[in-house]
């Protein structure tokens, strides 16, 4: 069945998934983390793949949560339905990331605008980061009366640090693409024309590599980072 929500190319060991829902910022209800959650297994059980890139259509990568859906309820009834179905989204979220994380192929997040609750946590997942100039990255959680919680959470405090991961959760500020890649949170920032040639050649090089010894790094790292328990 052909995905809804994205597009799904694979050309040789690289597969790439572009979020395709540019009218609504590719925003995120339970439809689309569902569907996400079943093209990233489709990856994971195709043994010719080597490499993931995913990418957005439009000015965002992933805009997270799509509340207009809550807001543009017909009634009381409808709106309360709804937010019922929009509560599942962060868990839904954190399980994707899970797997996404533990991939067994490597990962390129070409990040191509705003990433932006959800639509950051994805990029996080990645082995590798690219943005356009223009992207910018927060978490608006807390401003909306819901916790940031989480792997995302832990992976963000991990890649911020305590002081600034407090910014970027609890007073949700907003982070450019230049800053994250100064601090080291992304790789480094890429022309808008320059990006899925970049992300490409990435994924082409970490397709180069012995897949074994290439995600048994990958693994250790990520120990490294979370515990041994996480991963």
């Amino acid at each position: 069945m052909e995905p809804r929500f994205f597009r799904y190319q694979t050309d040789g060991p690289i597969t790439t998934i572009t979020f395709d829902r540019p009218e609504r910022r590719n925003g995120l209800d339970p439809g689309v983390v569902l569907e996400l959650e079943q093209l990233v297994h489709r990856v994971r059980d195709d043994r010719d793949v080597r490499a993931l890139i995913v990418t957005g259509t439009g000015n965002s990568f992933c805009a997270g949560a799509d509340l207009s859906l809550v807001r543009r309820a017909a009634d009381a009834e409808e709106r309360r339905r709804i937010q019922g179905e929009m509560d599942r989204v962060p868990r839904l979220i954190g399980r994707v990331f899970d797997v996404l994380a533990n991939l067994d192929v490597m990962t390129v997040a070409a990040v191509n605008g705003y990433a932006v609750g959800g639509g950051w946590s994805f990029a996080l997942a990645f082995d590798h980061c690219l943005a356009v100039p223009e992207a910018e990255f927060w978490v608006p959680e807390v401003e909306i009366g819901v916790p940031f919680r989480g792997l995302p959470a832990l992976t963000l405090t991990t890649r911020l640090g305590p002081v600034l991961a407090k910014e970027a959760m609890i007073l949700c500020r907003r982070f450019s693409a230049s800053e994250l890649a100064a601090l080291g949170v992304i790789n480094r920032v890429v022309p808008a024309e320059r990006l899925m040639a970049e992300a490409r050649e990435v994924a082409a090089a970490f397709a180069s590599k012995p897949a074994k010894a290439a995600v048994g790094t990958k693994r250790d790292i990520n120990g490294a980072m979370y515990g041994p328990r996480l991963f």
